[in-house]
Parts: structure tokens; C-alpha cells; sequence
């Protein structure tokens, strides 16, 4: 399918559904597109959505159940296909499962008709790197990384430009061989309206709070995970002054049980559902108590919102704590009497709660998205990486 000369640029953009993040940087990305580029026409494709339904099975939903009730396992195998041989029997194996479910994909190319592929997760990235060495599609594909780490999943060559959540992740990026001058420093993209100002006081009045007390936001992610109830029932046992918002996410009973337990602390705890104007309840807080995602933390950054992480993932969730810790953007909390110290602490001393606010400010990176479409684009000149 060809273009009318002096139509719209055609952008398509895939996702992969384990896991909330994935989407949520591939929608960031369309709605960049429709905020700043109006002749760009984006389409966002959930690759899961092309296969069957046992292979969408494996790859989406086995993901949650594998984080969350065998956190171990998955911290064994993120390591040990980090270390693999590309040419291994497993790296041959997955590829043989991954063909057999590709000829939607094909079909959806050639209907779409794309001037850029962008990949926000490296399945369909092996996939197109794939294809682009076969000249089965000509196209240029880009990567765009959601955490602040690089896998060897992610590696692949034929892919016309990496985007990396910072500078070091994109030393190591061409430490594993992909060409430097390829690799593009932007940030993981996060909705343009991250890049808002936005009042306080308006932002808590949407959500019944009260803007001159301390606020503190207890996240879980999308699909709920983490006991948060346990969190926030050790947190108002504290004889402190602060107001808990709990997210549930999309997970109904999570949020009932944080409704009876509001109940029982009327002003203090205030349950939510999911959302889509997370960017204003950030605006309203003053501490996110959260499982350390891409997409989340650097939401959070972009606002200035400072971070106490826990239970992250081992993989690519431990590399993201890393790296907010070392920075000063985030503590750590290993357990919920770690937790309750370190908010004691950061609410009796506030100096340190500036402190950790001030750094996660520097490290934000709101207009990641637009910067993203400005380099695929090619109508801003890309952020260089050190030399190798």
C-alpha cells in the first residue's frame, strides 16, 4: 500500500501486553503524536492481541502469575537469558515458537503501510530484525527500552535506532554491540501530559484531600499486585500526620478491602481505583510507596515525586531500584517494618524528604515521549551517547 504524496507520515507502534508497562510507553507515544504532531498518524498494535490464544497465554499471563507467586524463578531466568548464547538451544527454541505466530503480524504490516516500526517490547523487535535481514520488511525499525537496564533480550541488529532511559544504560547498550551513533538517549515515554504544570491544591480537592497535610501514595501497579492492604494497615498504626491514597489498580477486591479498611480510618486512607489522571494524583502527593516499574518510576520522576520502593521484581525491577537508590531519588524498604521506619523518618525530617524530591526532579524526563517522535521524525538532532 502506497502513500498519496503529502499524506500523513505513518507511524506504528508495538506493544506486548505482560505486563502493564510495555503499553503504557507505546501509548504514551501515540498520545505525544496526537498532542504535538498532528500530520504524523500513529497506530498502536498490541502484538498480543495477533496470537493464539495459547501463545498470548505464556507470554501475558503467565508473566503476572510468575512475578508474583515465583519472584525467584523469574530472577533466574531474566539472568540466565541474559547470559545465553544468541545461537543456544533455548534462544533456537523460542524463536520456533515465536514463527508460528506471526502471520497476523505480516498481515497488519502490510495494511498499515508504515514510514517507522517503534517497538516498546523486544519480541516484536526479534521478530522485525528478523524480517529486515531477510528484506522481507524495509522499513526502519526503532527500539525503545522500558527500564533503566538493558537484557540481552533487547539486542538485536537491523534495528535503525535504540532509545535508552539514560546514559548509562546506553554505555551498555553499545557495550553489547549496538553501533553508538544508533543509540539515543531520551528517557522511557510517559504521557505528555507529565509535562503540565499542574496545582496541588486543585489536584487533591478532585480527590478529597487535604492539600497542607503530608500525602502519601501507596501504588501496586495495574494489575494490583504487591499486599498493599498488609502496607497500608502498618502505615496508619503510625501516630503520625499524613493522608494514605492506596491504589488498587484494576484489581476489584483489592480495592474493596482498602474501602473497610478506610472505614475503620475515616480522612486518613483513601482507596482508588484505577485511574487515568494518575498524573494529577502525583501532583496532590508528597512520598510514593510503589513497586519499582519503568513506567511508574518515571512517571514519578517527572513530577518530582519522591520514591520508598518495595518488593521489586529480581530482574529488570532490582536494576530500576539500583538506580533510583544510587541517584538519591528513592530508599528502600525490604519489609513493612522497614517501610514504617522509613516514612517515620522521612515525615520527622523533612530536609530529607526535600532532598529525595530534588534529585527525583533531576532525573525526570517528562517530554521523553515527544523526544522519541523528534528523532524518528528526524526533526530534532538526537542527544549523543559517551564514546565507547
Amino acid at each position: 500500500m502506497d502513500h498519496e504524496p503529502g499524506g500523513k507520515q505513518r507511524i506504528l507502534v508495538i506493544s506486548v501486553s505482560a505486563g502493564a508497562g510495555h503499553v503504557r510507553a507505546a501509548q504514551a507515544l501515540e498520545a505525544a503524536a496526537q498532542r504535538w504532531y498532528p500530520n504524523v498518524e500513529v497506530t498502536h498494535l498490541d502484538l498480543m492481541e495477533l496470537a493464539p490464544r495459547l501463545f498470548r497465554k505464556v507470554y501475558s499471563e503467565t508473566y503476572i502469575d510468575v512475578v508474583e507467586k515465583h519472584p525467584a524463578f523469574w530472577g533466574y531466568l531474566y539472568a540466565r537469558t541474559d547470559r545465553e548464547e544468541v545461537d543456544s538451544a533455548l534462544s533456537r527454541l523460542r524463536r520456533a515458537v515465536e514463527r508460528l505466530n506471526t502471520g497476523k503480524l505480516k498481515e497488519r504490516l502490510r495494511e498499515i503501510a508504515p514510514d517507522h516500526v517503534v517497538c516498546t517490547h523486544f519480541l516484536p523487535a526479534q521478530l522485525l530484525s528478523r524480517w529486515v535481514r531477510r528484506g522481507v520488511f524495509r522499513k526502519p525499525v526503532w527500539v525503545q527500552v522500558t527500564d533503566f537496564d538493558v537484557h540481552a533480550l533487547w539486542i538485536h541488529d537491523h534495528m535503525n535506532g535504540y532509545f535508552a532511559a539514560n546514559e548509562e544504560v546506553a554505555w551498555r547498550m553499545a557495550e553489547r554491540g549496538i553501533p553508538a551513533d544508533t543509540i539515543h538517549v531520551t528517557g522511557i515515554p510517559i504521557m505528555p501530559v507529565f509535562s503540565d504544570p499542574l496545582s496541588r491544591i486543585r489536584c487533591a480537592a478532585e480527590f478529597n484531600l487535604d492539600p497542607t497535610r503530608k500525602t502519601l501514595l501507596l501504588m501496586a501497579g495495574g494489575a494490583g499486585i504487591g499486599g498493599i492492604e498488609k502496607l497500608a494497615e502498618r502505615l496508619l498504626r503510625l501516630e503520625l500526620d499524613f493522608q494514605l491514597v492506596a491504589l488498587a489498580g484494576r484489581n476489584q477486591a483489592l480495592l474493596e478491602a482498602l474501602r473497610d479498611l478506610a472505614a475503620a480510618h475515616p480522612r486518613r486512607l483513601f482507596p482508588l481505583g484505577f485511574t487515568r489522571v494518575i498524573e494529577r494524583v502525583m501532583a496532590a502527593g508528597d512520598l510514593a510507596i510503589t513497586k519499582p516499574g519503568g513506567l511508574t518510576t518515571s512517571e514519578c520522576l517527572a513530577v518530582g515525586l519522591p520514591m520508598i520502593v518495595v518488593a521489586p521484581i529480581p530482574g529488570q525491577e532490582e536494576r530500576n531500584a539500583d538506580f533510583l537508590l544510587e541517584n538519591g531519588a528513592a530508599l528502600k524498604a525490604c519489609d513493612t517494618g522497614a517501610l514504617a521506619y522509613r516514612v517515620t523518618r522521612l515525615l520527622d525530617e523533612p530536609g530529607r524528604l526535600e532532598t529525595l524530591r530534588r534529585n527525583a526532579n533531576r532525573l525526570g524526563r517528562p517530554d521523553a515521549a515527544r523526544s522519541v517522535l523528534d528523532i524518528v521524525l528526524g526533526e530534532k538532532a538526537e542527544v549523543p551517547v559517551m564514546p565507547r
